[in-house]
C-alpha cells in the first residue's frame, strides 16, 4: 500500500436507513448474498479452526525477502501455495504476477472477480526481517504491508476448500510485483492491459493492510518526478560567482510550497529526495530532486504537475539570470517516475455496498476512504473496484517497527467479514457494468 490514507467519510447518512429498510422488508437488493447462510457459517468456522496455520502461514511470508523488483522468492512460494490449494491454472506472468483460479458456475468467458495482493515491501534488499511476538502482537518490517493481505488469500481458499463452497463467478486470486513507490503499479497494470484475462475482469478487490473497517473506494492519483539540474560546476572559491544547480533546485522547491492546492479534494506535493554534488569544496555540476503530488482528483493532478513543471523552468531562467553562465548555463531534465491514475467507484454501485453491508454485518463501522492502491489501475478503467483491510488491526506500516494485532478472535473476525465480502463479491452479477 503506497502512502498514507489521504482521505476519508463514513458511509453516507441517506444509504444507511435505506439499507435498514430493505433488510426488514426482505429486498432482493444487489447487497444480498446469495450464498446461504449455512455456507457462510461453515467458511468461517474454518476460517476459525485454521487460525495456527495463518498465523504460521503468516511469519513465512513476512520472512520471504521481498524488496522493490526482487519479489521472485515470495512469488515462487505464493504460486506452490496455490498450486497446492487445488487452484486451476497456476501461471507466473512475464511481469512476475502469480495467478491462479478457483471456478464458479458461471459459463466460461463470463466476467470474473479479481481478488489480490501485492508481494513487494518498501524495504531495501539487506533489510533484516524476523517476525518477533509479544503476546498478541507481531512486529516485522512488512507484515502488514502485505504479508498480510497474501495470507489472507490462501486462508479464504482453504476455508471455501473446507467448507466446500461453489460460487457463481470465477474468482482470479493474484499475488502483483511493483505496488510499493517506484514499481508504479506495474504488476496490476500488465495484469489490465497485457494480461490473459484482461478482457475478462468484471470486479477487482485488493487487500492491502490490517484495518478490516477500511473501503478504498476512491484512487488517489499521483505524479512524480525526478528532476535534474545540470550546470558547468566549479571551484568552489575560485569559480565563485557562476551559475549553481544547487540554487536552482533551491529556487524551484521554494517556489513550488508558495503554490496553494485544495483541501478537497485533498491535493498534496512533496518535495522528497535530494542527491548530488562532489564536494563541500566543489560548485555541483549535477543536482537531482525528486518530488510527489497526489489528488483523486485527475484535473487538480493535472493542474498541480503543469503548474511544477513551468516552475522548473522559471528556476532555471531566474539563476541562468542571477549569475555568470560564462562557463555554461543551467539546463534541466525532467524525468517522471511515476504515473498513478486516479478514480472511483461510486458509493452506489453493487460491489461497494456490499462491502458496506458486509462489514456492518460483522459488527465494524465502514470508513469509505481515497488512497493509492493496486485498485488505481481498476478504478481509472471504470472496472469496479476496492480495496480492504483485514486481520485485527496493526500500525506503523513501511517502518521496520511495523506490527499486527493478531488477537485470536479479532483477527478472525476481521479474516470472516473479508471471506464473506469476496464470496458475495463472486455472486454479483458484472455483465453490465
Amino acid at each position: 500500500m503506497c502512502g498514507a490514507y489521504n482521505h476519508s467519510m463514513t458511509f453516507h447518512n441517506f444509504a444507511k436507513p435505506f439499507l435498514y429498510l430493505a433488510a426488514a422488508l426482505h429486498l432482493a437488493l444487489p447487497v444480498q448474498a446469495h450464498a446461504d447462510s449455512a455456507a457462510e457459517q461453515a467458511s468461517t468456522s474454518a476460517l476459525a479452526k485454521d487460525y495456527d496455520r495463518v498465523i504460521n502461514q503468516l511469519v513465512t511470508i513476512t520472512e520471504i525477502p521481498a524488496p522493490p523488483f526482487k519479489e521472485q522468492a515470495r512469488g515462487e512460494w505464493m504460486m506452490a501455495e496455490f498450486a497446492r490449494l487445488g487452484l486451476k491454472d497456476v501461471t507466473r506472468d512475464k511481469e512476475g504476477n502469480i495467478l491462479a483460479i478457483r471456478r464458479g458456475s458461471a459459463p466460461e468467458g463470463t466476467k470474473l472477480l479479481v481478488v489480490s495482493a501485492h508481494l513487494d515491501t518498501v524495504f531495501p534488499e539487506g533489510t533484516e526481517i524476523k517476525v518477533t511476538r509479544d503476546g498478541d502482537i507481531l512486529r516485522a518490517p512488512g507484515i502488514g504491508d502485505d504479508s498480510l493481505g497474501l495470507t489472507a488469500l490462501l486462508a479464504w481458499v482453504r476455508a471455501m476448500n473446507t467448507a466446500g463452497i461453489a460460487h457463481e463467478n470465477d474468482i482470479l486470486f493474484v499475488a502483483t510485483v511493483g505496488e510499493e513507490g517506484v514499481g508504479d503499479l506495474r504488476g496490476v497494470r500488465h495484469i489490465f492491459t497485457e494480461g490473459q484475462y484482461r478482457g475478462r475482469i468484471g470486479a477487482f478487490i485488493s487487500v492491502d493492510g490490517s484495518k478490516p473497517a477500511r473501503i478504498v473506494h476512491r484512487a488517489v492519483g499521483s505524479k512524480r518526478y525526478r528532476v535534474t539540474f545540470k550546470g558547468p560546476g566549479g571551484h568552489s572559491y575560485g569559480a565563485y560567482g557562476i551559475v549553481n544547480p544547487m540554487a536552482a533546485m533551491a529556487d524551484a522547491v521554494r517556489r513550488l510550497y508558495d503554490v496553494h492546492v485544495p483541501a478537497d479534494p485533498k491535493t498534496t506535493y512533496s518535495a522528497s529526495v535530494v542527491s548530488g554534488g562532489r564536494s563541500v569544496n566543489t560548485i555541483p555540476d549535477s543536482i537531482s530532486l525528486e518530488v510527489d503530488m497526489r489528488s483523486p482528483a485527475p484535473d487538480q493532478l493535472k493542474r498541480l504537475e503543469d503548474r511544477f513543471l513551468t516552475i522548473v523552468d522559471q528556476a532555471v531562467e531566474a539563476e541562468n539570470f542571477a549569475r555568470s553562465t560564462q562557463y555554461g548555463k543551467i539546463s534541466v531534465e525532467k524525468l517522471r517516475i511515476g504515473d498513478r491514475p486516479a478514480g472511483m467507484t461510486r458509493v452506489e454501485h453493487p460491489l461497494v455496498k456490499t462491502a458496506v453491508a458486509t462489514l456492518e454485518s460483522y459488527g465494524f463501522e465502514p470508513e469509505l476512504r481515497a488512497s493509492s492502491t493496486d485498485s488505481n489501475v481498476a478504478m481509472s478503467a471504470g472496472i469496479p473496484a476496492i480495496t480492504i483491510g483485514t486481520g485485527a488491526g496493526g500500525g506503523r506500516a513501511h517502518a521496520v517497527d511495523e506490527y499486527l494485532n493478531v488477537a485470536r478472535d479479532d483477527f478472525i473476525r476481521g479474516l470472516s467479514a473479508g471471506l464473506i465480502l469476496v464470496l458475495r463479491a463472486a455472486e454479483l452479477d458484472y455483465e453490465d457494468d
